[in-house]
């Protein structure tokens, strides 16, 4: 299952996201490190279901659907608040580096109304600036990695030359264990010209910040932007970085639990919501109700939670929603459910990448696929697109 790191530093929110994104009951508390060990829960993409569109009720397997909204599972992990200098042990240190290992893309979540110092303290609201926050997060991943390539550096550049090894190589499995693949290694390579005896510190970490940008990119969540100073923030981030989403981790954790209590209608990530028994709500819950209603969706549009996995699993890592059928014409498995799997796959794969996606061993057996829209043949180089549905041919 894809994973993605929630991060940030303490007492920003990062539970209050992580339990409003999976339903979980992370520990939530007003002090720093609340969060020690990492918790991990499953949260869900949303992605248009093609059931409509082909007219058929659906069965899904690992994924439900609603109304049409296929919700897709992805695994969260809440690690422990990052302090500056974690890097060298300061807080819970490489404890909360380590935890982001397999992670595929950071949601690095802030205190947009920045009211919370820099070692995660509450100060008085917009005394610390958040922009901060974000440099210094990069900055100790860049520096965890930097630690671990630099105290066998050279002995791996003396290797390389003598073996005339690919350097990339190298780096990779010096990396091997962090979720960095050998092509993004040699992706970010590319930005250090220099030959590699000629490296020098600070070439180290401009590759690496590099290979960050490409193998962990990040999401800036502005939470608590439903605050008085959290607006002006918002605009300064959403200025210097390409992707911020605002949010309101609270509101959302509240309108769901709204939801499940049946007090209101209310979808992950809608615009609005309805109240449906009024005359079950205290003052104070609909006074609260009104609050989220005026501060965050009538000025944000949702609550930013949804949106934010969304937008990290599909414009961010660029991933795509493919659904492999075993019966093209029923477009069911073996077992006659309809539409059983819903899979993220990176956009540009192929049909033979869904084969191993599927099964190790059905993509050693690939033989060829077919569209079961068509029902037609697909070449090998096709690439795959959001919301086919298609037939894995395996010998």
């Amino acid at each position: 299952m894809l994973q993605i790191a929630v991060t940030g530093k303490p007492n920003v929110g990062k539970s209050s996201f992580f339990n409003s994104a999976t339903l979980s009951e992370a520990e939530v508390a007003s002090y720093p490190f609340t969060t020690i060990d990492a918790n991990k829960a499953v949260g869900h993409v949303i992605s248009k279901c093609p059931c409509k569109e082909l007219k058929v009720t659906c069965n899904p397997r690992t994924s439900r659907c609603e109304d049409g909204q296929r919700l897709i599972p992805v695994e969260l992990v809440d690690v422990a608040g990052l302090v500056p200098g974690a890097h060298e042990g300061r807080g819970l240190g490489n404890k909360f580096l380590d935890d982001l290992r397999q992670a595929k893309a950071f949601i690095h979540i802030i205190d947009a109304s920045g009211s919370t110092d820099e070692e995660g303290r509450p100060c008085e609201a917009g005394s610390h600036d958040p922009l901060d926050d974000v440099e210094f997060l990069e900055h100790e991943i860049t520096m965890w990695l930097y630690g671990i390539l630099k105290k066998n550096w050279n002995k791996m550049v003396r290797k390389a030359l003598s073996e005339k090894l690919d350097f990339a190589k190298v780096i990779a499995e010096q990396l091997s264990g962090t979720g960095i693949s050998l092509e993004e290694v040699a992706e970010a390579k590319k930005i250090i010209s220099k030959d590699i005896d000629k490296w020098e510190d600070v070439d180290i970490i401009e590759f690496l910040d590099r290979l960050l940008k490409l193998a962990k990119p990040m999401l800036i969540v502005a939470n608590k932007a439903d605050l008085p100073t959290a607006e002006e923030n918002i605009k300064r981030l959403q200025e210097k970085y390409e992707n911020v989403i605002p949010a309101s981790a609270e509101s959302e954790l509240a309108l769901i639990r709204a939801s499940e209590a049946g007090l209101i209608n209310y979808f992950p990530g809608d615009p609005d919501f309805e109240i449906v028994k009024p005359d079950e709500l205290s003052e104070p819950q609909l006074k609260a109700l009104n609050y989220i209603k005026d501060h965050v969706l009538k000025k944000y549009g949702n609550t930013g939670v949804q949106q934010a996995l969304n937008k990290v699993v599909f414009d961010i890592l660029d991933m795509i929603t493919v659904y492999p059928v075993e019966d093209e014409h029923k477009l069911s498995d073996k077992k006659g459910n309809v539409l059983p799997d819903a899979l993220l796959i990176p956009r540009g794969s192929k049909p033979r990448d869904l084969a191993y996606l599927v099964h190790t061993d059905i993509g050693e057996g690939f033989m060829h696929a077919l569209d079961a829209r068509s029902c037609r043949r697909v070449s090998s180089d096709y690439k795959l697109e959001d919301c086919d549905v298609i037939n894995i041919i395996c010998r």
